[in-house]
């Protein structure tokens, strides 16, 4: 909710939107670089995961290592096919930001649900990326990587999914959700939870952005932007031109 705060205030790059309103695409400059990104995230959450128990605890943290694996390759596979399906070839952005999503989206649940559910809750974060990156592009929010379709969007489903595949059954005990019987108490305690650290988050960060936009300024120049701030801000391009010519 903060980034979505930062992206409103700061507005989108430009040149992202052309004169008609349609999206003019920006790719980052290496896939390779950004799978490897991806797989060092997928490796620092099974620290970040099984480490939340703040204890030793043999049964629990090889449950959410499982968890954590299984909802990873789920989102991976979900996003995969489904913007195969929707652009008529597999987009390894996608493929990338589906695995982050199940990542995302498992690490509420990831104590309290079973293997199978974070299957599901891993394949549905997947799917979901695609659409919610597309939507944010056609409602003009500039959002590079996807991190609100990650980061927003599944970890408000991960958090909701406490509440539907949650059970007592599994190693961070606490209470059935709707789907083990439990009723709907656990989702609609996860509901009021999203909306209400969703909206505290979202107004005092447009607060914050809006006060650094009038002081400090939120963005550079147009002249840096459009030459890159490799030179503006570092002094050196990552792609040297050739100085001979």
């Amino acid at each position: 909710m903060a980034g979505l705060a930062g992206i409103i205030v700061l507005g989108p790059r430009i040149g992202k939107y052309k004169s008609d309103g349609t999206v003019r695409p920006i790719p980052g400059h290496s896939m390779a670089l950004a799978f490897l990104g991806g797989l060092i995230l997928w490796l620092g959450w099974f620290g970040f995961n099984p480490g939340s128990t703040m204890a030793v605890d043999s049964s629990l943290i090889a449950h959410i290592v499982v968890t954590t694996n299984m909802a990873c390759a789920a989102g991976l596979l979900g996003s995969t096919l489904t913007a195969w399906l929707w652009f008529g070839k597999p987009d390894f952005s996608m493929t990338v930001n589906g695995a982050l999503g199940g990542l995302v989206a498992i690490t509420a649940p990831c104590a309290f649900v079973s293997v199978w559910a974070a299957v599901v809750i891993g394949l549905v974060a997947g799917i979901i990326v695609v659409p919610s990156v597309v939507g944010f592009d056609r409602l003009k929010i500039d959002d590079p990587v996807g991190a609100l379709s990650v980061h927003l969007v599944n970890g408000i489903w991960g958090t909701l999914s406490i509440g539907i595949f949650a059970t007592a059954a599994a190693p961070g005990g606490g209470p059935d959700g709707l789907l083990y019987g439990g009723g709907l108490a656990s989702l609609t305690a996860q509901l009021i939870g999203v909306i209400a650290v969703g909206l505290f988050t979202l107004v005092l960060s447009l607060v914050a952005w809006f006060i650094i936009k009038q002081t400090l300024g939120l963005r550079v120049s147009p002249e840096d932007e459009a030459r890159g701030l490799d030179l503006s801000e570092m002094g050196m391009e990552a792609y040297a031109k050739d100085s001979m010519r």
